[in-house]
């Protein structure tokens, strides 16, 4: 049986540390699809909610959907907004929701930080059905990982990430522009209008963010066992602080593609 890569601890260290989205994202989808009071958004590969959270406000109901139940277990708990509902689901599952949601029903599906995971030509060609007019796909990421980024502080904690995993770090999670173009051309080749914009902030970090952070992007197998996570974070500190105050500029693409 396949580890989950995001039960366990890690579930409660994703909600805790990852990062939530500033109201201009919503902002940004709203326009992008015209979003009203009236309509039904599904956030696929919702993890915790962070998405989820911030559109519900602007629309009827929002759809969370995730293949871990303990994900969907932190997402309610940290979740007050009654027109949130949450569905155990993958991107495999999307076409079941069809008869249920109804054809034409949904304004959007979004993706937050989680396409990588996914197949996702078969997902844009699907979720036409359940689009309507002038709704569409949005492809969200929340910022490079922490040990990409182009700082010094990130390359010091890469160099410790690898080492204690015995093996370098390289996978971008879908943030890279290569990724990011292969979506806008799998967007167009399923017969969407593309349109791409980034939201840009600064935020400082704190050690325990940092290590919580790279803690949420591990499998349970992964994690340090509890009593050496202390000494894991010593071993970051030292290792970053040559570089303090840590400071990063996220970025937030937003990749629509509009029926």
């Amino acid at each position: 049986m396949t580890e989950p890569a995001f039960g366990g601890e890690v579930s409660k260290y994703y909600q805790r540390f990852r990062r939530g989205y500033p109201p201009a994202v919503a902002d940004a989808l709203t326009t992008s699809f015209a979003l009203t009071r009236e309509d039904v958004v599904l956030d696929l590969g919702c993890g915790t909610g962070q998405l989820t959270r911030v559109l519900a406000p602007r629309v009827s109901a929002v759809l969370g959907m995730d293949p871990e139940p303990a994900m969907l277990a932190q997402a309610r708990a940290a979740t007050s907004s009654p027109n949130a509902t949450w569905l155990l689901g993958a991107d495999a599952d999307v076409a079941a929701l069809t008869p249920v949601v109804g054809p034409g029903r949904l304004a959007a599906l979004t993706v937050a930080q989680a396409l990588h995971w996914m197949d996702h030509e078969r997902l844009f060609t699907t979720a036409r059905t359940l689009l309507r007019p002038g709704g569409g796909v949005a492809v969200v990421t929340n910022g490079e990982p922490l040990w990409l980024q182009d700082t010094a502080w990130s390359s010091a904690l890469r160099e410790v990430l690898s080492s204690f995993l015995g093996t370098p770090l390289h996978r971008t999670c879908g943030t890279d522009s290569a990724s990011q173009a292969r979506y806008a051309d799998a967007l167009s080749a399923a017969g969407y209008v593309v349109d791409s914009q980034v939201i840009s902030y600064d935020a400082v970090l704190s050690i325990e963010e940092i290590v919580g952070g790279v803690f949420s992007a591990m499998s349970p197998s992964q994690l340090p066992a509890v009593d050496e996570r202390p000494a894991f974070t010593e071993r970051v500190r030292e290792a970053l602080s040559p570089f303090g105050p840590l400071r990063e500029q996220v970025r937030v693409r937003v990749l629509t593609g509009t029926r």
